[in-house]
């Protein structure tokens, strides 16, 4: 292994890391999006069934790329509760409106 080959690898992970956030950015305007809605409908933030639905199918997409699904199940569940916190306003700019 070569001192380039590592570079190139790296630059590689960078790069996803930016998709990554991208991608969790994306998912969190939906998050806040479908708490405004469940909200205008009366409806609770938090939804067990629908949550382990979400975490379910994740872990299931995992083991079909040949992924690790205790992995996927821990960051999406993270990745709930955070959204939850933020459509209950526990979080984000709803939690520190100073900020926005």
């Amino acid at each position: 292994m070569s001192q380039e080959r590592l570079n190139c690898l790296r630059d590689e992970i960078e790069a996803l890391d930016s998709d990554l956030v991208r991608l969790m950015e994306e998912r969190r305007t939906l998050v806040i999006e479908v708490g405004n809605i469940k909200r205008a409908l009366g409806l609770p933030v938090m939804d067990p069934t629908r949550e382990a639905a979400v975490v379910r199918r994740a872990a299931r997409l995992a083991r079909d790329q040949g992924g690790d699904e205790e992995l996927v199940r821990d960051v999406i569940w993270r990745i709930i509760a955070s959204a939850r916190d933020e459509q209950e306003g526990r979080w984000g700019p709803a939690a520190n409106p100073e900020s926005g």
